[in-house]
């Protein structure tokens, strides 16, 4: 029984080894089985993992650049509202408030008068810029009681170079109907009949004519005379100076027209005597250049620097004022 039981040890002592074996055998195959099957699954789980990587990655990128306009957009206002600061620091300090006044432009002040200039008879007169003249052909003026005024040189020949015209309205609420000054030129006449006029004055009492006069206007010496016509509501009187010069005879005529019956609907007489001194200071400005008169061009009255339409007069190259405005202007 020793041996029977010992071979029975013996063997299960030897079927131990080999049930063993087989017991470690079996948890092999069970891990390898599950290894195996789990690095399949791991090889999906990372090819997810890479796969949802590069998603993330894609639209991590696209989202950074359609978020880049947006923060720009949202530090423009922070840039922006610096900037006012900077910019009113700056425009604060006198230099740059200095810097930014606008320069203000003095308005050029328009002078007071005119210059009338004509090159071929070598005459030249100021005269207030709101009067008008008329030069050449056109400038022949009438007056309400005598129509055209006619020039009075001794002899004929003459011929008209400008003529300035008072506004109609130079004289509200009065009989005043026109004013003007007149500058007529003769070279056929000599320096002896240039004294001399065609009518004279005839308003004494005995209607009688009246000698010319000499008279200072300046520096030139003038004869003067003067005519007065009159109708049953017009009145006309011009004043007419002559001077010789250049080997030419001058004619300046003041004339003065009125029209009406005089403190009716409050209507008054025109002061003729203030009428006369604003065109006298016309008068006065008057100058004669020797150097350029032309003896072929005086008499044709062609103007070349003042040939101005009558029915729009316009005004010729400025000069300074003389202070010859009075009245309304």
């Amino acid at each position: 029984m020793t041996t029977n039981w010992k071979s029975d040890d013996k063997k299960s002592a030897n079927q131990k080894p080999n049930t063993q074996p087989a017991k470690d055998a079996d948890p092999k195959i069970i891990s390898g089985t599950m290894l195996s099957s789990w690095s399949r699954q791991q090889k999906l789980a990372m090819i997810a993992c890479f796969l949802i990587l590069g998603v993330l990655v894609v639209v991590s990128a696209c989202s950074k650049e359609s978020s880049k306009p947006a923060l720009v957009g949202v530090s423009s206002p922070a840039a922006n509202s610096a900037a006012p600061d900077i910019t009113q620091n700056a425009a604060t300090s006198p230099a740059a408030m200095a810097a930014a006044a606008p320069v203000k432009k003095s308005a050029r002040k328009r002078p007071a008068n005119v210059t009338f200039t004509d090159t071929n008879a070598g005459v030249s007169f100021l005269y207030p810029r709101k009067f008008s003249v008329i030069s050449g052909d056109k400038a022949q003026v009438q007056l309400a009681a005598v129509g055209d005024v006619p020039m009075n040189f001794a002899e004929s020949g003459g011929s008209t170079i400008a003529t300035v015209v008072l506004p109609a309205d130079s004289y509200p609420r009065t009989d005043f109907e026109s004013a003007f000054f007149t500058v007529n030129i003769n070279r056929s006449v000599s320096e002896q009949e240039c004294g001399h006029f065609a009518f004279v004055d005839t308003r004494n009492a005995d209607g009688e004519p009246v000698d010319a006069e000499k008279v200072k206007i300046g520096a030139a010496d003038m004869e003067t005379t003067s005519s007065f016509a009159a109708s049953a509501d017009a009145q006309a009187e011009a004043q007419y100076y002559h001077s010789y010069e250049n080997g030419a005879c001058y004619e300046y005529v003041l004339g003065l027209g009125t029209e009406g019956s005089a403190t009716e609907n409050g209507v008054e007489h025109v002061d003729r005597d203030q009428v006369f001194a604003r065109l006298e200071k016309i008068l006065a400005t008057v100058r004669i250049d020797s150097a350029t008169i032309d003896p072929a061009k005086v008499n044709d009255a062609k103007i070349d620097e003042a040939k101005i339409d009558p029915a729009s007069p316009k005004p010729v190259p400025e000069s300074e004022a003389t202070g010859m405005n009075g009245g309304k202007e």
